[in-house]
């Protein structure tokens, strides 16, 4: 699969997406679409209407979880083959089954996740991890695709859905609900804080900086995060138990 006049499109243009949309122009040419019309767009990306975007040679979703499955239903009819189709979500099992029931048997998906944003990769992305897997998509595609991120200096990690919202549902289910805990506490700089209560403050800043849909999403539609919270609250209450019993 030649790249120099592939087409890349980028549906859904928040903070991701702009990001996403940009970090893609520095190879493909890319065409971005959201329903909110953007005025600025980075250098190297167009804008394009709805039916354009999802006639490119390969399409990418950023779009919340939870609006995924209209979106879908809404385009599935302006998706044909040979199109490669990726989701970027914090979950997988549930997008990569939406995918695959909702798109023409003959377009090819990749389930993907990016394990950093606008504020994790904005001083680049080499080294950042991101989890891939090719849920319909022939060897030659999924290695095309490999191989770009690779390109990219990205630490590539392939993963089925499932095994990906277990182990996400702790590396990063339990950083943003952590996160959203902490802000709640009101947390402020201290001129006598520790290097490990900063570091506190950094997850709040980053995880806090994300749209509140998006700490919902992670946690309503990872079948893992449940079991999370529970292990999560089970913990701080036997710790709150022994020193309480410790202090009588």
């Amino acid at each position: 699969m030649g790249d120099r006049k592939m087409t890349v499109g980028v549906y859904g243009l928040g903070r991701f997406g702009l990001f996403w949309a940009r970090l893609l122009s520095g190879r493909f040419e890319v065409k971005a679409y959201s329903r909110t019309k953007r005025d600025e767009l980075p250098a190297g990306v167009t804008w394009a209407g709805e039916d354009d975007v999802c006639a490119c040679d390969a399409l990418f979703f950023c779009v919340a979880i939870s609006a995924f499955e209209d979106v879908l239903g809404a385009v599935r009819g302006k998706v044909k083959p040979p199109t490669v189709v990726f989701d970027t979500c914090s979950v997988k099992v549930f997008p990569a089954g939406l995918m695959e029931r909702l798109l023409d048997p003959g377009v090819r998906i990749i389930a993907t996740h990016p394990m950093f944003g606008p504020d994790s990769g904005s001083a680049g992305v080499a080294g950042l991890p991101i989890v891939m897997y090719p849920v319909r998509a022939d060897r030659e595609t999924a290695g095309f695709w490999k191989d770009y991120f690779l390109s990219l200096g990205l630490q590539y990690i392939e993963m089925d859905p499932a095994a990906h919202d277990r182990e996400a549902a702790f590396t990063q289910g339990i950083t943003h609900y952590m996160g959203r805990v902490l802000a709640d506490l009101s947390l402020k700089k201290s001129p006598i804080a520790t290097l490990g209560y900063r570091k506190l403050l950094e997850i709040v800043e980053q995880t806090c900086n994300d749209p509140w849909q998006l700490f919902l999403d992670i946690q309503r539609y990872n079948p893992y995060t449940k079991d999370m919270r529970v292990n999560l609250h089970r913990s701080l209450e036997k710790i709150y138990k022994i020193l309480d019993d410790e202090s009588k």
